[in-house]
């Protein structure tokens, strides 16, 4: 579950207030009490209390006045007011959750990769073996993947292959992940079952099909 984003402690208290105006326990044209009163109740300091109010004010639901004091405005403002927090607050969920997604999935990253680096590390060191197989499939120069990322054109969906490397000229690009860009050259290096090699040729050679 994402962690909730705390909010400032003068946020809370505007929203608070707001609640009870709507609520109809503070009425419209009254005058609340003095800051430092709403201090106490609130154990907070009166800047604090302040800026609640400035907030309030901003968004046309109390009228601070100088001499008389916060003057409640708008019972149908403090609903709008609500409303947008909440809002902001679903906003601030959203993000919590997206970036513990985001850390969650660099790391399921990480480990692939270095799955796919043992993979590619055993295939060659039993390669003679023929305990592991690892393929190594060119991408024709005619092929329309050549442009595309390697999730864009939904690589293991069409072809059940786990790619664990592409030789580019003299490097080889371990575990690639599905942001790499395939280019005119590349050497597919890949694992799978007994008829992935038939698989991947088909896929590479009638992308457009696909």
């Amino acid at each position: 579950m994402a962690d909730r984003i705390e909010l400032p402690r003068y946020i809370k208290i505007a929203v608070d207030v707001a609640s009870r105006i709507y609520k109809g326990s503070l009425k419209e044209a009254s005058t609340l009490k003095g800051r430092s009163i709403l201090a106490s109740e609130y154990n907070v300091s009166p800047e604090t209390i302040r800026r609640s109010m400035k907030l309030l004010e901003d968004k046309g639901v109390v009228e601070v006045s100088k001499g008389i004091g916060v003057i409640v405005k708008s019972s149908k403002n403090a609903l709008q007011f609500i409303d947008s927090f909440k809002e902001k607050e679903h906003i601030g969920d959203l993000r919590s959750s997206l970036k513990n997604l985001t850390d969650k999935r660099d790391e399921i990253e990480r480990e692939i990769q270095e799955v796919n680096s043992k993979i590619l590390e055993y295939s060659y060191r039993y390669k003679s073996t023929n305990l592991v197989e690892i393929l190594e499939i060119e991408v024709p120069i005619e092929s329309k993947i050549i442009g595309k990322t390697v999730g864009e054109v939904q690589f293991w969906y069409n072809t059940a292959a786990t790619i664990v490397g592409v030789k580019r000229e003299n490097t080889i690009l371990i575990s690639p992940g599905p942001y790499l860009v395939f280019t005119q050259g590349d050497i597919i290096l890949a694992v799978g079952d007994e008829w992935v090699s038939e698989r991947i040729r088909k896929f590479l050679e009638n992308y457009d099909n696909y």
